[in-house]
């Protein structure tokens, strides 16, 4: 499993620099002033691009991906993909609705944040801000489709791809920058604890993690 291990590490790596890049500005910047900043590119194509590519980190994305790998991979690539995704969306809900409930998302602001760019189209939500359920899915997802791929090339693409993922969420104005940080951390986590006990853990070695499902017309790998 050494390419999983490789796919693993070289994506937090990259986790890992934006996360610090994130955290820094987030930490010596307002908050408000900062989404301002953020937002200050955009343009119709961009708003378009976004509008749509934010539904890459839906909650149905990973469940579709995680029954593909339960078909056609073996269980232990769908436990990596569902349980990473499904973990990580539990702590999210729990965090937003026990304890940062009174955070609020950028909408809720429209008359401190003045002539802010905001998308056409898009239907804001305005409570429940902290952490952002998207950035967690997108790291979550991507973090697992790294270790099931095993392909430690593609897995600094699928970091990048995760990042844009929660980016938009920032541009579409459904999240401060912080709420999109906090997802990454909390996403990148999961899958990471959940990487861990599939492919490192005296657990990896269970023969039924390695079980396919009988499906017609597939060839034995």
């Amino acid at each position: 499993m050494r390419r999983e291990h490789g796919a693993a590490v070289r994506f937090v790596w990259l986790w890992g620099a934006l996360f610090a890049i994130g955290l820094f500005l987030v930490a010596t910047q307002e908050k408000l002033a900062l989404h301002q900043t953020a937002n200050a590119i955009h343009g119709p194509g961009l708003d378009w691009f976004f509008r749509w590519f934010t539904h890459t980190a839906d909650g149905l994305v990973p469940t579709g991906l995680a029954l593909v790998l339960l078909f056609y991979r073996d269980v232990r690539a769908f436990l990596m993909m569902a349980l990473s995704c499904g973990i990580s969306a539990i702590v999210v809900q729990l965090l937003k609705r026990q304890v940062f409930g009174d955070m609020h998302r950028p909408s809720a602001f429209r008359d401190a944040l003045g002539d802010l760019h905001w998308v056409e189209g898009v239907e804001l939500h305005g409570h429940f801000s902290f952490p952002s359920g998207h950035s967690t899915a997108a790291f979550s997802m991507c973090f697992a489709l790294a270790v099931v791929l095993a392909r430690p090339r593609l897995a600094i693409p699928l970091a990048g791809l995760a990042a844009l993922m929660a980016w938009s969420r920032v541009y579409l104005s459904q999240h401060f920058l912080q709420d999109a940080v906090a997802g990454s951390l909390l996403g990148t986590a999961a899958a990471f604890g959940v990487y861990w006990m599939l492919y490192r853990s005296p657990m990896s070695g269970m023969p039924w993690l390695d079980a396919r499902l009988k499906v017609p017309g597939r060839r034995k790998a």
